[in-house]
């Protein structure tokens, strides 16, 4: 679907079924470079369970219009805004790697609206290597070929889609590469640049629950301790033989973690 927001089309995939502003709403935020098909193993399900589905693509970013933000701090203002914009008064953000940066600050600015938040392949401080930052930034394909080495655990770099024939790194890489230009490099430098992450998740009044991945490369198990401490009763999940990119190395993992996170009957871990 399209909605407007700031007066510019953004698009979001509502998992098959049409948003309905009444219902519960799952808002999905995508990593540096992708866009909404990375949801694709996990909205379906919320959108046929009594959700209203929005798995949306930044500014800049696949079907929506640009320019990209260049700030976190901007991402998260437009989500605000965004939230606004579709209607919904019950609202579940779900972020991964760039994405959770972007909902975590986006939580901090929304306080009691928010009915939950879950941040997978999350950080304190998402440094980014200078020699990948110098190559998002001059649009160099090196760039997609390294993130995807890192970003898939290693037990992906060897086949293990559970979908017959899928190849996760080629996946991976394509959807990359579909970029616009210069997006890629403007991602990876906001996430370098924003280290204020302790300070949002000290903000953060809904329930939260933290997805790590026990082989994640980019984002260690570690890295997100500091916000589960400063985000009262934060539960962490740890997926196991899982790399950055949970959603389609552990897909049924990863969607029973975020039922178990937004559906108020299943919120035990």
């Amino acid at each position: 679907m399209e909605l407007k927001v700031d007066e510019k089309t953004v698009f979001a995939a509502t998992g098959g079924k049409e948003f309905a502003p009444s219902l519960p709403a799952v808002i999905f935020l995508h990593g540096a470079g992708m866009d909404h098909s990375i949801w694709a193993l996990q909205t379906r399900w919320f959108a046929w369970h009594g959700y209203g589905v929005l798995a949306i693509d930044l500014p800049g970013h696949g079907k929506s219009d640009g320019p990209a933000y260049e700030t976190i701090d901007d991402m998260a203002a437009w989500v605000v805004r965004m939230i606004d914009a579709c209607g919904a008064e019950k609202v579940s953000l779900v972020g991964h790697s760039m994405g959770s940066l972007v909902a975590l600050a986006a939580a901090a600015e929304a306080g009691g609206r928010l009915s939950s938040l879950v941040l997978l392949g999350t950080a304190a401080a998402m440094p980014v290597h200078p020699d990948l930052l110098a190559a998002t930034k001059s649009n160099d394909p090196v760039a997609w070929d390294l993130i995807v080495s890192w970003g898939f655990g290693k037990p992906a770099h060897f086949g293990m889609n559970r979908a017959p024939g899928m190849w996760m790194q080629g996946g991976g890489r394509s959807l990359l590469a579909r970029a616009p230009v210069d997006v890629l490099g403007i991602d990876m430098a906001a996430c370098d640049a924003w280290k204020r992450a302790p300070e949002a998740a000290a903000r953060v009044t809904c329930p939260t629950v933290i997805v790590a991945g026990d082989r994640d490369m980019m984002t260690p198990v570690k890295a997100a301790a500091p916000l589960a401490d400063a985000i009262p009763d934060a539960k962490t999940v740890i997926l196991k033989e899982c790399g950055h990119i949970m959603m389609v190395e552990r897909p049924d993992e990863t969607l029973d973690t975020l039922i178990r996170a937004i559906s108020p009957r299943d919120l035990a871990f």
